[in-house]
């Protein structure tokens, strides 16, 4: 027999309070998949973004160059389309200095800066548990979730 499932409260309901109010007098909640908070979701979720931002986080400005160089393993496409997304949502502000040949640097905004301290600690819980994790794995069996009862 099936336990129900733990029903959360909405945001707006008796006991949460709604953390923001969408335009159109809703409140904002990330388990409705036609909200756009849900959209912001993935795009923070995403690894690229936590390292962008954690590349990002410490420093004035840095060029498409230098950001590759310190986020091994990010292909210049999934580089060039985070920064793109990120400077569409107003987390990264991208500044084109008019030289020969011309120079583009990229940094927080002050909202992307709103991410630097949640993201870094999504980012040092994911090295601090790694061990934890790799374990987990190892010992994994994908059937073990499918436990038949037999009636009595």
């Amino acid at each position: 027999m099936r336990t129900p499932p733990v029903r959360r409260p909405r945001p707006g309901s008796p006991g949460r309070a709604a953390l923001a109010w969408l335009p159109d007098g809703k409140p904002a909640d990330v388990y409705s998949a036609p909200c756009p908070s849900r959209a912001a979701l993935d795009r923070i979720a995403d690894k690229w973004t936590a390292l962008i931002v954690g590349a990002l986080a410490d420093e004035d400005g840095l060029r498409f160059s230098e950001l590759r160089a310190q986020i091994d393993g990010v292909s210049d496409k999934m580089l060039t389309q985070t920064l793109r997304s990120l400077e569409r949502d107003g987390l990264v502000a991208r500044t084109v200095y008019p030289t020969v040949p011309p120079r583009v640097e990229y940094r927080l905004t002050e909202l992307g800066r709103t991410l630097e301290e949640p993201l870094a600690a999504v980012r040092d819980w994911a090295e601090r548990n790694i061990n934890a994790v790799e374990r987990a794995r190892l010992e994994y069996d994908g059937d073990t979730h499918l436990q038949v009862r037999t009636s009595q």
